[in-house]
């Protein structure tokens, strides 16, 4: 009986263990969102990027983005939600925006472009992954392996200021 009772309980407790771990996942998945002020073409069509646009997370300013420039946030979560300032022409009027998008679980670093957003565009308009672009090591014209052990090029002859022959 006692054996029965323990093993049940074990089993009950890692199912709740898993349920947890599952829910943490969906709840707790962090993302880097790179919010870009950038002209999109969509569909033929070139939506213009806005003179000035601030940029509020969590009523915390995290940029104000000029034409091509990009501010960066970290979300917790899959609703992500920003306020946005936004005036059209320089001098203009600031008008205030409240956006919510649904980002996608299986993405780390995302690009959401301002512009198409602000038109209602749809998703594959304004999302996009960020990949980091390699990083590429300059070469130093040096191949390895082509002087000595010691670091000792040429004749030691010359190198030691003896000139000539011995």
């Amino acid at each position: 009986m006692k054996s029965k009772r323990r093993v049940l309980i074990c089993l009950l407790s890692v199912a709740v263990l898993a349920a947890i771990a599952a829910v943490m996942m969906i709840i707790g998945r962090g993302h880097t969102i790179y919010v870009d002020n950038r002209s999109v073409d969509y569909n033929g069509q070139t939506y213009e990027a806005p003179y000035k646009v601030t940029v509020y997370v969590k009523d915390e300013q995290i940029a104000k983005l000029y034409d091509k420039e990009r501010g960066m946030s970290t979300w917790i979560g899959q609703n992500f939600q920003m306020t946005l300032e936004v005036m059209e022409k320089k001098g203009g009027d600031e008008v205030l925006q409240t956006i919510q998008l649904k980002l996608p679980y299986d993405m780390d670093g995302i690009i959401v472009n301002l512009p198409a957003v602000l038109a209602g565009l749809p998703e594959e308009a304004w999302l996009t992954e960020f990949i980091p672009a390699p990083v590429v090591e300059e070469d130093d014209g040096e191949i390895p392996g082509e002087s000595d052990e010691f670091g000792l090029e040429g004749d030691m002859g010359d190198d030691m200021g003896l000139g000539g022959d011995i």
